[in-house]
């Protein structure tokens, strides 16, 4: 499922030297150059980055089926201790588990299912409470594969890291354009976000259908962002450069 898409193109600044005339406004989501302040570089850059999942959650279901109520009651009571135990002491915090109960009557017995969710952002310790959990219990738990995805701070931060380095690799252009005739660049006059793309990745309501044959690297692969940002820049052209300073 593709992420939320991000917000339409917008300024992020404009600068203009207070010898040089006001200028007409540029207009967001506009991709026409600005108005002309003198000398000038116009460039375009891009970038794109990617980020693995920061969470995981993972389903742990179980059961017992007994001709006494408080038998079939106490059977799963004694496991989801345990199971809250076990995550408890490698770091899962409280916050971080949630338990669901059903009790009912089949027939002439009765039935108590329950099911633990707990969320990671410790994939290691993911994997260490999941196998003692396995080796503990048996086969009296089912434990569903990680559900790895982004949270909503992640993919802010994907995104702003991506629109950063689309800008930073537009000034370094501008640079190596004035380098090349032996200018040097001057302060931005103006730097747009043109164009975003956001692919790839998983949201915490998005359940995958993933087989359950896939490893745990290729769960994490499946579940990684990608986002791309296109960048349109006007750099001030200063003049020559300082023959000291490019020897430097």
């Amino acid at each position: 499922m593709a992420l939320a898409a991000p917000p339409p193109a917008r300024v992020f600044a404009e600068l203009v030297s207070a010898h040089s005339p006001t200028p007409t406004p540029a207009l967001v989501g506009r991709s026409g150059p600005p108005a002309p302040h003198g000398r000038e570089v116009h460039v375009s850059g891009s970038a794109e980055l990617s980020a693995g999942p920061d969470r995981a959650r993972v389903s742990l279901r179980l059961g017992s089926r007994k001709d006494a109520a408080g038998a079939a009651r106490s059977s799963v009571a004694r496991r989801l201790e345990y199971i809250a135990q076990s995550a408890r002491q490698r770091g899962v915090l409280e916050e971080n588990m949630t338990v669901t109960e059903d009790f009912s009557r089949v027939e002439n017995t009765y039935q108590m299912e329950a099911e633990v969710c707990i969320v990671f952002s410790d994939f290691g310790k993911m994997q260490n409470v999941c196998n003692l959990l396995t080796e503990k219990l048996g086969t009296s738990i089912t434990i569903s594969p990680p559900h790895f995805y982004h949270t909503p701070e992640a993919v802010d931060t994907l995104r702003r890291q991506v629109c950063v380095a689309a800008v930073g690799n537009t000034r370094r252009k501008a640079q190596e354009v004035c380098h090349l005739f032996g200018q040097s660049l001057g302060k931005p006059l103006l730097i747009r976000e043109e164009e975003t793309k956001e692919w790839g990745g998983h949201i915490d309501s998005h359940l995958p259908n993933s087989p359950d044959s896939l490893t745990l690297q290729e769960r994490i692969q499946n579940a990684t962002a990608h986002a791309s940002c296109r960048v349109f820049a006007v750099f001030e052209i200063k003049g020559k450069e300082n023959r000291r300073t490019k020897l430097l």
